[in-house]
């Protein structure tokens, strides 16, 4: 696995244990594993399946070496091993059959590497200083990449359907493409989350099992647990079922937060605004807060109402503005009004394009990946460089852009509500930054 996402130290875990089938295997495997310094009574005789019954009842160690050679069902085989193994471990399989698409899946499934039959020593010594290297090597080998400070943004709609989603899975995919940062993608929307749907991907089980089991959050934890959508970055979101509710007091939340920061350049978090509400502790290290809004007079209200929650709860939390689906004369309210009610200038405004948000979906990509040549697109890439500029200008940019010279002071929905019916000019709807 890539050494992107660094897992933490071994801690008391064993550094090595095998299941091997046949003598020949394991004559091959002991001197390689006494060479490393390992303790060649680790190399134990039998499967996948000895492995399965062994780990269920002791713990895993930091690599398993694990033969299938004796199972019908290597996948299924796998996904039983993935029940009992200790999240974290680096899995090497050994088997007979040379098959170029199951060797696909079995690395699609989180295992390291797979060597097939007869083993030589050579082999095995290079699988095995690959796995070590996923404990030690530094994150991020480029010249230079250490020197990124880590930058955390939340990105939270004012209302359901703004867009906040597909903004965050379009900032995680231009951080770890365009502006080539690794990247973690935090889907809070733990029953009904699309960042694993809008990267055409399954969601996996690591946020669920970070929520049962805070304690086992480590890097090794978080090298297993997520999913990776491209070298630079990985996403972790759940598919919970719905009869299932939300029983946790935050801190697998914080404690992910934590390791992200240890193991990556950036952090994008979609949060939903209830997850503000319960845990808003989430937001205690969060450099830029993303409101996604749209010009009508709930979002107006609910703009006001976060903003302030964020002087309140976050202070530290750069807000951002950004206005999505815009439509030349069809607002609910102005856009001078909205401003104007919330004290503050919108940041950032986005077009609506429904063919493109089709397209996206249909090709299972985010909305910036999908429609790179479109101009709708064009304020993503802003929104993406002024966040990632926040560590150098400690978001200068960010509160000059926020100043409105208008300030009504109070909220008067009947003011609006009267200016409702007036339609805006299409001068108003820019694909552009606002001023």
């Amino acid at each position: 696995m890539s050494a992107q996402w660094k897992p933490g130290p071994l801690g008391n875990r064993e550094p090595f244990s095998a299941y091997i089938c046949d003598d020949s295997a394991l004559d091959a495997l002991r001197p390689v594993i006494i060479e490393m310094g390992w303790q060649p009574e680790k190399c134990n005789k039998g499967g996948l399946r000895n492995a399965v019954q062994s780990l269920s009842i002791s713990a895993s160690p930091a690599i398993l070496m694990v033969d299938l050679s004796e199972s019908g069902d290597p996948l299924n085989d796998i996904n039983a091993l993935a029940e009992v193994c200790e999240p974290g471990t680096v899995v090497i399989a050994v088997g007979q059959v040379n098959d170029v698409r199951l060797y696909r899946d079995l690395l699609a499934s989180g295992i390291h590497d797979y060597l097939l039959k007869p083993l030589s020593a050579n082999q095995l010594r290079d699988s095995l200083t690959q796995a070590q290297a996923v404990f030690s090597a530094p994150r991020g080998s480029g010249e230079g990449e250490g020197e990124h400070e880590h930058v955390a943004t939340a990105i939270v709609g004012t209302r359901g359907g703004v867009g906040a989603s597909t903004l965050a899975t379009s900032l995680a995919w231009l951080f770890s493409i365009e502006h080539e940062r690794s990247t973690a993608l935090l889907d809070l929307d733990v029953h009904f989350g699309t960042g694993a749907l809008s990267l055409d991907l399954e969601p996996g089980r690591g946020l669920t099992d970070a929520i049962d089991n805070p304690s086992r959050i480590d890097g090794l934890f978080i090298e297993r647990a997520m999913i990776r959508a491209n070298d630079n970055l990985a996403i972790m979101s759940a598919e919970a079922p719905i009869n299932s509710p939300l029983m946790t007091d935050g801190t697998a939340f914080v404690q992910l937060e934590e390791e992200f920061r240890q193991a990556f350049d950036m952090t994008v978090i979609d949060l939903p605004r209830n997850m503000l509400i319960n845990f808003p502790h989430l937001l205690t290290e969060v450099n830029v807060v993303t409101l996604v809004t749209e010009l009508t007079l709930a979002s107006a209200r609910d703009t006001i109402r976060i903003l302030s929650w964020l002087k309140q709860n976050a202070p530290g939390a750069h807000p951002m503005i950004v206005c999505n689906k815009m439509q030349s004369g069809a607002a609910e309210i102005s856009k001078a009004d909205f401003e104007a009610s919330i004290e503050r200038k919108i940041n950032y405004q986005i077009n609506l394009d429904q063919k493109a948000a089709v397209n996206a979906a249909k090709l299972g990509q985010t909305f910036i990946e999908a429609n790179k040549g479109s101009r709708t697109v064009a304020p993503l890439r802003d929104i993406a460089k002024t966040i990632v500029g926040v560590s150098e200008d400690d978001g200068a940019s960010l509160a000059e852009g926020g100043k409105s010279s208008s300030m009504l002071g109070k909220f008067d929905l009947k003011s609006l509500l009267g200016g409702a019916s007036n339609k805006a000019k299409p001068s108003e709807f820019v694909t552009e930054p606002a001023e």
